[in-house]
């Protein structure tokens, strides 16, 4: 009984500094239950509340820290091995990624636009350089055939995006077409940061029957598909 008593007087004592439950129970080996009786009207100081608060908040980060790096560990080795699963793209392969991709992404004639040039716009880096070498090895088009356009919003750097474009497609900014300003009001919340570089277009000069030909790829997938 003189032992019970004093383990409570100094289960009391550790909690009035403001200890959790759990660093009670390491200190004061006694069963969880009988510890909630002996400290249910032990009330707690605004400090003490706040370092119970406090330390919650770190157990809460920590564990959202460890799921973090559990995912970005299994997201990694997916990766790692769909990879490997790509050996080898060839010419044959190319073709027909750069008509799927122009099919998603491109510019399609209408009969209200039966002129439409071969033009594709897009953010990702990897998609503008895989479509300047599909237009290069597959379909034939030089460099100087091709006009480049910025698209990016008006309270971004333009001469870095610029720049930035200029690198991907090893086109010298000096022969960019006037930006396109995006004026609106972006109704989102994605906020734009310093990896933000706008939306390059891709043009291909007097390419209307390359555009029909294009059309008629991708019907021909269609119908072997079909």
């Amino acid at each position: 009984m003189i032992y019970k008593t004093k383990e409570k007087q100094k289960a009391i004592a550790l909690r009035k500094r403001g200890l959790s439950y759990n660093e009670i129970l390491r200190k004061v080996p006694v069963a969880k239950s009988t510890l909630s009786l002996w400290l249910r009207d032990i009330g707690l100081a605004k400090q003490q509340k706040q370092r119970l608060t406090e330390k919650r908040r770190k157990a809460q980060t920590k564990a959202q820290q460890a799921c973090r790096s559990k995912r970005i560990k299994i997201t990694e080795e997916i990766k790692f091995l769909a990879r490997k699963e790509v050996n080898g793209i060839t010419k044959k392969d190319l073709w027909l990624i750069g008509i799927i991709l122009y099919w998603a992404e491109g510019s399609k004639q209408k009969e209200t636009n039966v002129s439409e040039r071969v033009t594709l716009g897009n953010s990702d880096p990897n998609i503008i350089k895989i479509f300047l070498r599909w237009l290069n090895e597959v379909c034939k088009i030089d460099k100087k055939d091709i006009v480049v356009r910025l698209a990016i919003h008006e309270t971004s750097n333009k001469q870095k995006a610029k720049k930035y474009w200029s690198k991907i497609t090893n086109i010298p900014a000096s022969r960019f077409h006037k930006t396109l300003i995006k004026k609106h009001n972006i109704k989102t919340n994605r906020k734009f940061n310093d990896n933000y570089e706008g939306l390059l277009f891709v043009t291909v000069k007097k390419s209307t029957n390359l555009n029909r030909k294009i059309a008629g790829w991708i019907e021909g997938i269609t119908e072997n598909l079909n």
